[in-house]
């Protein structure tokens, strides 16, 4: 049974001793007093005795267990003893010949540090910890580790890898159990009857109902959205929206689903009923709010589609508009000339208007192109209604299958989307008298108004249900208007902790990111913050000559910062560490970093399968490179020999997301502790910045956007530290905004880097976040565009900011609502602990908050809380030069990443060809894991060359390493034949494990 989870190998592996780290040298291998006394020579142990007590003392508390080969500890860990001891290390060696020697000693030890045996109440114990653990994670390895650990916090003695993967089987059998048994009252002989009916394929569809359920739209159609809503009803009919999973854990869920939807029909069908019916109701449980999701999303991205179509089509004819007045313009002007003349008459106007200068003939050629006046909106919405047939094509399906709910301030509009469900369903067209309009903006009423001047029930219908679309979007975006049932459009209050919840957990969290849970003491601390940032803004300004200054009218001047003072050397530096870097194929590449981080371990088999091939990490560079390079499965399957099948087998089972982010906080683990690396930076700063990618055939995430694409394209939005490596990437439609996204990696980061610090460049700012990053301990500084122009707060009186501060004073334009901020201050806090605690997605919060009414008093408070934040950070950014170029610096190494990236992604012209976001999304983080490959390879190997440097004499300053970046790919060779041999790449490392240094006396 142990075997079908480890080979001999790996199991041999886990009955000796591991490599050691630095850390875990210090932390276990360091002798206290009393250590040394359990020890001592007086209980007639000779020097190998005592040497192999200590390593038995210090390897208990590490591993949870002793090897029985003591001899073979690590001689480094032997060695620090040896010296504690002062014994000689090489009494290890004649160390318990005898097995009862040993045992004798490991209980001694056992009993001096309150470590217990696996006795039959101890395993029961840890059978009843790896039955809740197997609940929620089905991966063999992962629940023999936590069973590792979890012995260890007992201190309970570890039993031998073969009984502990027994134990973990009998877990992962018992977790199968227990699911069927906590699903089996959903699944009646009729309900399992419909679930094998998934697997059948339809003669409509020509594929099964599962198949169809998992195969997501590519544009958002009319047809599109009706084939979602058509899902939704088949969804209904199945009794998805009823279903109750919370029986099970969400990590259970997730396993179930994502198997379902990797498994083939045919597979499922060969597994027993109590495995393949609770995969069966996972995957129709989440498809029922997925497809729930997918229908409102499409039903606001076609509307939007078509309001900006309108948009483009109103612009264009107010710019016809321009053009054909031209020359009524020219009349204008030339009236105006004569009228203004006090020199001409009176009664002399009328005969030049009319006569010899004017003329009535240009007079009623003028009145003749005379064009009625335009609406507010400049005929906006007039443009939207000519695409009216089109919308009715979907959103009456879109009505009358989902339901909508709200606040107080979506009462109207709630009211108004029944009553146009109702006309819908009822085939009536003219509007109900008592249709509420309070809803409709100021400048689309004049449409209504005229429509019912008019007397035409036709034109009023169009434009009041044009209106009440329109307002359902914003009102979904905002939050105001959410949908029960739905995970991304669901009530926000459901994603805040609950008041409740809250309240234990606000003295923590006040704790963590160093904020007063009192509102008084908060924005008096900020108030006098703001103060001392004004206070050196003033200093700078009453100098009066610096780039920084105040022109004649008193408005701010702001010069272009200095190129910054890059010492010459720098790049002579470069260029000579280029020279003695190995040239490496990106294949080789991989295979070397992978013997020194393990990252292809990561790749875990989604359906907990842990058999892996000997093929398998082969198999897996050569689809990482696929997706990385663009070059494709296909492609590549001929570039290096595997076949297509292996490669897209490898891909469904062990690419994914989730393990490609466990690879990649790999490599940057690794990445983080080579020497250079804290040259480069703290790891403490990091930036997020956009990056397009054109892409081919039709896509939910693509848009058209002339200035940045042929035809359409796409976004990531990367996170990236001050060390070069990239920790975050999502794909995003490159029509939204990227600020809503700026904290989402920060937050999310697995690997829970130290991030104090975050730039952006103005596409990453708005109010709210400058809010949210303050009171979540952070600082946001962004590179805000047209500084000088944006709106600077005070908190009192206009004429106390001028007194105080004569120079800035008049700057800060308005007054922070202090109150506000105060009134909803531990709500504001709540928010941010919802953030912290994983309560909530931030870029969901941040895009509703966004967009937010103005009868949202927490979005209102936010914003003036982020006002105040942002005249803090815009006063210490104008009057620090240091300030700027250092963030100025961190954006620049996240524009080299991006140039990286794009040298990788060199196939098919670097165009996305990936329809659905979850392949789109796989592929940008395939790319993120090689750029970061590549990033640690070449810090690595740039610290060889310096160390060779060095060691020749030569002086090389950190300070001028500093600015030699790694995100450089002049050593690597992208192209070629593509041939994944292991072994033989692994063979050229030669003895020291790395390649030689072009300028290494061994070469």
């Amino acid at each position: 049974m142990a075997t079908r989870v480890f080979a001999d190998e790996e199991l041999a592996r886990l009955r000796e001793f591991p490599e050691i780290s630095r850390e875990e040298l210090y932390r276990f291998f360091t002798l206290t007093g009393s250590d040394l006394a359990f020890i001592a020579p007086g209980r007639g142990r000779g020097p190998a005795d005592r040497l192999g007590i200590a390593v038995a003392l210090c390897t208990l508390p590490w591993l949870g267990f002793v090897p029985d080969k003591v001899s073979t500890a690590p001689p480094v860990a032997v060695a620090r003893l040896a010296a504690e001891l002062n014994v000689d290390a090489g009494e290890i060696g004649s160390y318990g010949r005898r097995a009862q020697t040993r045992t004798d000693h490991l209980r001694l030890v056992a009993q001096y540090l309150g470590w217990r045996g696996p006795g039959p109440m101890e395993l029961k114990e840890l059978d009843e910890f790896l039955l809740a653990r197997a609940m929620e994670h089905d991966s063999p390895t992962l629940l023999f580790r936590l069973a590792c650990e979890y012995l260890i916090s007992a201190k309970v003695i570890r039993p031998g890898p073969v009984v502990l993967v027994e134990r973990v089987a009998h877990a992962r059998e018992q977790a199968q159990r227990e699911t069927y048994d906590r699903l089996a009252h959903e699944l009646t002989p009729e309900r399992c009857t419909q679930l094998d009916g998934l697997l059948v394929t339809d003669v409509s569809l020509k594929m099964s109902r599962l198949r169809w359920l998992s195969t997501g739209p590519v544009e958002a159609s009319a047809a599109a959205v009706k084939a979602e809503v058509d899902k939704l009803g088949f969804l209904r009919s199945l009794g998805a929206d009823r279903l109750d999973m919370s029986v099970l854990p969400a990590e259970r869920r997730r396993f179930l689903a994502t198997l379902g939807r990797r498994l083939t029909p045919q597979a499922l069908e060969r597994r027993e009923p109590q495995r393949r019916h609770p995969i069966l109701l996972t995957v129709l449980a989440q498809s029922g709010a997925d497809v729930l999701d997918e229908v409102v999303g499409l039903f606001d991205q076609a509307i939007s589609a078509k309001f900006s179509a309108a948009e483009k089509r109103m612009k264009d004819d107010l710019a016809e508009r321009g053009r054909s007045g031209e020359d009524r313009q020219a009349l204008l002007d030339e009236l105006l000339a004569i009228i203004n003349d006090a020199a001409i008459p009176d009664e002399q106007v009328g005969g030049l208007v009319r006569g010899e200068q004017i003329g009535w003939e240009r007079l009623r050629v003028a009145v003749a192109q005379a064009k009625p006046r335009l609406p507010r909106d400049h005929g906006h919405l007039a443009a939207l209604n000519t695409s009216y047939s089109y919308l009715r094509q979907f959103t009456p399906h879109v009505l009358s299958s989902v339901r909508f709910a709200g606040g107080t301030a979506a009462t109207e509009l709630l009211i108004a989307v029944n009553m146009l469900r109702e006309l819908n369903a009822t085939g009536r067209r003219k509007v109900f008298d008592e249709a509420p309009t309070g809803f409709v903006p100021t400048k689309w009423r004049g449409y209504l108004e005229q429509a019912r001047r008019s007397g035409n029930p036709t034109a009023y219908r169009h434009y009041w249900e044009l209106c009440v679309l329109l307002g359902l979007r914003d009102g979904l975006r905002s939050g105001d208007v959410f949908v029960p049932g739905s995970r991304r459009y669901a009530d926000p209050a459901a994603y805040l902790l609950t008041p409740a919840q809250w309240e234990p957990q606000r003295a923590e969290f006040c704790r963590l990111v160093g904020k007063s849970a009192d509102p008084a003491r908060a924005l008096a601390d900020a108030v006098d913050e703001l103060h001392e940032s004004v206070a050196e803004l003033e200093k700078v300004l009453a100098g009066g000559d610096g780039p920084v200054r105040l022109d004649d009218e008193g408005d701010l001047v702001i010069s272009p910062l200095s190129a910054e003072d890059v010492p010459a050397e720098a790049a002579e530096l470069k260029a000579e560490l280029t020279e003695m870097l190995p040239f490496a194929p990106i294949v080789s590449l991989l295979i070397e970093l992978d013997k020194r981080t393990g990252y292809l371990d990561c790749f875990t088999h989604a359906g907990g399968k842990q058999t892996r091939s000997s093929d398998l990490k082969r198999n897996l560079i050569a689809v990482l490179l696929a997706n990385a390079t663009n070059l494709g499965l296909h492609s590549m399957a001929d570039a290096c020999g595997i076949s297509y099948d292996i490669l897209r087998w490898t891909e469904e089972w062990y690419v994914r997301e989730e393990t490609l982010r466990a690879a990649n906080l790999a490599i940057i683990s690794y990445h983080q502790k080579l020497p250079l690396t804290t040259i480069f930076g703290g790891g403490t700063l990091s930036s997020s910045d956009g990056q397009r990618f054109p892409t081919r055939g039709k896509s939910t995430t693509a848009r058209t956007v002339p200035q940045f694409f042929a035809d359409q394209g796409l976004s990531t939005y990367t996170h990236i530290t001050d060390q070069h490596t990239t920790y975050g990437t999502k794909v995003i439609v490159t029509t939204r905004r990227e600020a809503h996204y700026v904290l989402d990696e920060i937050l999310g980061n697995a690997e829970d880097l130290p991030i104090t610090e975050h730039a952006t460049d103005t596409h990453g700012v708005t109010l709210v976040n400058f809010a949210l990053f303050d009171l979540l301990g952070m600082q946001l500084s962004p590179r805000i565009r047209d500084l000088g122009k944006i709106t600077l707060y005070r908190p009192g009186s206009r004429a106390e900011a001028e007194s105080r501060f004569p120079c800035a004073g008049p700057l800060l334009t308005r007054k922070l609502n202090l109150d506000l901020i105060s009134e909803h201050y531990d709500d504001l806090l709540r928010l941010s602990g919802s953030l912290k605690f994983g309560h909530a997605t931030a870029s969901l919060q941040v895009g509703k908050l966004s967009a937010s009414s103005r009868q949202n008093a927490l979005a209102a408070a936010l914003k003036e809380y982020g006002a105040l934040r942002r005249t803090i950070y815009a006063a210490r950014y104008l009057s620090d030069p240091d300030y700027r170029r250092k963030i100025a610096r961190q954006l620049n190494r996240g524009e080299s990443v991006h140039a990286l990236k794009r040298d990788l992604l060199y196939a098919h012209e670097g165009t996305i060809r990936s329809r659905h976001l979850e392949d789109q999304s796989e592929q940008m983080w395939c790319l993120t894991l090689a750029t970061n490959a590549v990033i640690a390879w070449t810090t690595e190997y740039f610290g060889l060359a310096v160390e060779q440097m060095r060691r020749e004499g030569r002086r090389v300053d950190d300070e001028v390493l500093a600015h030699v970046s790694p995100a450089h790919s002049e050593n690597i060779n992208f192209f070629g034949a593509i041939e994944v041999d292991i072994d033989a790449e692994l063979a050229q490392l030669g003895p020291t494990g790395y390649r030689p240094l072009s300028l290494d006396p061994l070469t």
